[in-house]
């Protein structure tokens, strides 16, 4: 069964940046509608970005103009930059299929403190 593979997370600074990564385990496996989603603690997972094939974009309002979602079809490895972190980013980030289709990676926390 495939698996999502997030990385990239860590610690940073308000106002810092991370860029977070996102593969499946098997090459050659590719989904068109690709997104990055978010849960922080007693919170729903939310949706913060999605992609399609063609690389159309598009942003939850609480993280526009400072998230970037891309991919790369060849490694078929989805990328979100996350530029100016704030504080209420702080989070666990996942990717997976827009809409989710399939099982949940896991994940790669981001936490944004002084």
């Amino acid at each position: 069964q495939v698996q999502l593979v997030e990385s990239g997370g860590g610690l940073v600074q308000p106002g810092g940046s991370l860029r977070l990564s996102c593969a499946p385990s098997q090459k050659n496996f590719n989904i068109y509608h690709m997104g990055w989603y978010r849960q922080a603690p007693g919170q729903e997972r939310e949706l913060v970005a999605g992609i399609s094939g063609g690389s159309r974009t598009n942003y939850a309002d609480a993280v526009k103009g400072r998230f970037t979602i891309s991919r790369d079809n060849a490694s078929n490895t989805v990328y979100l930059q996350m530029n100016s972190l704030k504080p209420e980013d702080t989070a666990a980030y996942y990717c997976n299929s827009n809409p989710v289709r399939l099982g949940w990676g896991k994940g790669t926390l981001v936490t944004v403190s002084s």
